[in-house]
Parts: structure tokens; C-alpha cells; sequence
């Protein structure tokens, strides 16, 4: 419970924007023959005045011409149609009827990963459609050279196709981010992570998958595999807010290592304090979402600084009180964490010498109205100091 309380409170943030992409060519590889229904669709669809007229000129075409070779291209334009309608359920249904048909071009790759990050929807097919989209990437993104273009020309042609494969595939990533916090089965992510890794070898975005690497492993109970993720998603990117609370977290109250919790921690809290707003946010969300950043780097610092006092026999830990003082009174927006952070400013009271008991019963006392993990412990000591106190 604890593990996906701290998750919750920072690992939500999307950290890729959405890139631009150019043009894409429809249907690659289908001849049209003049005065065939086909043609007439393309001139029908094409000559179009909206959206709609489009939907009804592919609508005739299916209706007479079910058997056709020329079906997936038909369903393709069925995609391009209904995205400009935001009809994003029609998008995917005739984009995957196209994909299972074995027409698994660029732009219906593109139009289905459009119409599932727009749904805010999530399925196995439209995974399939992002990583299948990698080979398609390297040929379609390959110009044929005619023997009358010149090297410059070609030079030129071959620059512009390696632009067009970069948008490509950075929408398709971007997409495969976008989904894969979507899926609310755990243990569902991480095939479909290796498969991402194993598509997309040269990721620009390694710290984004080895972030998320990082969560599913913290979901599935996996410490020592999540904590390596951690470390390489720092690596990867050192400004990595989430990242950074997440793993300074695990690394105080998982692995013990209290010197490199703190280290982490401090690192989240000057990232937490630069925080920008972003346009999306009111300014009480953003200082609510900046609050939680501030508390869980505050609280990890406090349990560090208790911990090293504690493993020294020291009782000067007036820096972890402060810290522990902070966390408790950023963390409202979670409180399983603020209850934390009052049991542990309560023990630390108590540490102190000389104790400080009505200090210590205050934090206690706020820390058992809050229902979780830390209640029956907050509840115990409570008890021990009171009667320490000769209090009732």
C-alpha cells in the first residue's frame, strides 16, 4: 500500500509532448486503373466536399465491392475520414479491419494511434499497432531513386524522408507512452515494454522507458528490479522529478540507504521548487501537485536524518523534526504518506533529549485520525508516550 501511495503521488505526470508529423502517403503500393470502381472512389473521395461526403463515397464502394483487393485501402480512407469527424471509435475499428487484412501502412498506423490517444482508450491491438508500425517506419520511410534525379536532388529526397521517419516515429512513441500508463494491469505493461524496447532499440527516449520500467516493477512488488530502474532512469535523465521522489523514497524506506536517499531527496526538492505551472493546471492544482513533490522529498529527508541519528546514538536530530514538521503539513493531498510522516515526527519527539511528549502526543494524535498502514502504529506509540507522560 505504501509503494503505490508514494507512486500515485508523482507518477502521473506525461513527460513527452506531442510531436508534428508531415504528410503521409496513402495506400503505398496499390495501382489505380482508370474507370475502375476503385478509381472512382479515389475521385469520389478525393473530389469530396466534408467529411461526411467522404464517409458516404467509401460507404458505396464497400457496399458493391466487398470482395475488392482494393478493401484495406478503402478502410484506410474510412480512418482519414472519421478523424477529422473525432469519430475515434470508427478510427479504430476500420484501422485494425485494415491491419488484420495484412494493411499495415503508415497512415493507418498513424491514424490508429491518433484515434487511441485521443479515446484515451487502451487495448492490446493498439499496442500491436504502435510497435508493428516500427518495420513499417524503415521501408516505407526509403525513397526509390529514378535514374534521372541528380545527387543532389537525391541527397535532398533522402533527408526529407529521414525527417519524415523521425515525426513518424516520434508519434508513435509518444503514443506508446501516452497508452501504456493507461494499462491498469501491472503485470500487462512489462511484455509489452520489452516488445517496445525490442522495436525501438535506439529510443530517444530510454529514461521514459526506463521510467516506466520503474513503476510496473514498484506495482508488481519487484524492489531490487525497480530500484535498478530507478538508478538507470536517472541516469538517462537527471531531472526526472518523479523518478527522482520515487526512487528517493525506495531508497530510504525499502533498501535502507539512507545516504543516498538523502542525496535523491534533496535533488527532488530543487527540482520540486522549480516547478512550472503548466497551462493545463489551475494555480490550486499546481501548488497542490507541487505541495505533494515538496512533502514526500521533506519526508524522506526527515527519515534519513532520523536514521543516521539513530545509528550514531546521536539525539541532536533537530534537522529531521524540521523536515518531518514540513512534510506533515504539505502532504493533506496524501494521506497515507502524511500519516508517515506524523508517526515518524512523533518517534522523533520522542528521540529527543530530553523527550518532548506533548509535542510528541500532538503529532500522534493527528496521525491516528487518518485511516491506513500507519494508524495501528501511530495508535500504539500514542499510548506508550502518554503514559510516559502521565497523560490520560
Amino acid at each position: 500500500m505504501r509503494k503505490l501511495q508514494a507512486i500515485g503521488l508523482v507518477a502521473g505526470t506525461i513527460l513527452l509532448m506531442a510531436p508534428r508529423l508531415a504528410a503521409q502517403t496513402v495506400c503505398p503500393g496499390y495501382s489505380i486503373v482508370i474507370n475502375t470502381p476503385e478509381d472512382e472512389l479515389t475521385l469520389a473521395y478525393n473530389g469530396a466536399e466534408n467529411p461526411q461526403d467522404q464517409v458516404a463515397a467509401v460507404d458505396k464502394f464497400v457496399a458493391a465491392n466487398a470482395d475488392s483487393k482494393f478493401l484495406p485501402c478503402a478502410l484506410e480512407y474510412y480512418t482519414m475520414a472519421y478523424l477529422k469527424l473525432n469519430n475515434f471509435a470508427k478510427v479504430i475499428e476500420n484501422g485494425e479491419k485494415a491491419i488484420a487484412l495484412g494493411h499495415r501502412d503508415m497512415m493507418t498506423s498513424l491514424n490508429v494511434a491518433k484515434a487511441y490517444v485521443s479515446a484515451g482508450k487502451v487495448s492490446d491491438a493498439s499496442f500491436d499497432a504502435i510497435l508493428g508500425a516500427a518495420e513499417v517506419i524503415k521501408t516505407e520511410g526509403i525513397p526509390s531513386r529514378s535514374a534521372s534525379v541528380s545527387d543532389e536532388e537525391w541527397k535532398k529526397e533522402l533527408d526529407a524522408a529521414a525527417a519524415q521517419a523521425s515525426d513518424w516515429r516520434a508519434y508513435m512513441e509518444y503514443a506508446f507512452f501516452q497508452m501504456i500508463q493507461r494499462e491498469p494491469d501491472a503485470a500487462k505493461r512489462l511484455p509489452w515494454l520489452d516488445k517496445f524496447a525490442a522495436a525501438y532499440p535506439d529510443t530517444p527516449n530510454a529514461g521514459q522507458l526506463q521510467f516506466q520500467y520503474f513503476l510496473v516493477y514498484k506495482m508488481t512488488n519487484q524492489p531490487d528490479k525497480a530500484i535498478e530502474a530507478g538508478e538507470k532512469t536517472i541516469a538517462a535523465d537527471p531531472n526526472n522529478l518523479a523518478a527522482t521522489s520515487l526512487l528517493a523514497y525506495d531508497m530510504a524506506f525499502v533498501r535502507k540507504n539512507v545516504d543516498r536517499a538523502e542525496q535523491l531527496a534533496r535533488k527532488a526538492l530543487e527540482l520540486a521548487a522549480a516547478l512550472k505551472k503548466p497551462e493545463s493546471q489551475t494555480d490550486e492544482q499546481f501548488k497542490a501537485d507541487q505541495n505533494n513533490q515538496l512533502g514526500m522529498a521533506r519526508l524522506t529527508m526527515g527519515y534519513a536524518s532520523y536514521a543516521k541519528a539513530s545509528a550514531a546514538n546521536n539525539k541532536k536530530i533537530g534537522p529531521a523534526i524540521e523536515d518531518l514538521k514540513a512534510a506533515a503539513d504539505l502532504l493533506p493531498g496524501n494521506p497515507t504518506l502524511q500519516a508517515q510522516a506524523l508517526y515518524l515526527l512523533g518517534s522523533a519527539y520522542e528521540y529527543q533529549y530530553p523527550p518532548t511528549h506533548k509535542l510528541a502526543i500532538d503529532a500522534l494524535t493527528r496521525g491516528v485520525a487518518i485511516p491506513g498502514p500507519f494508524q495501528p502504529a501511530s495508535q500504539k506509540l500514542l499510548a506508550d508516550v502518554k503514559k510516559a507522560a502521565g497523560v490520560k
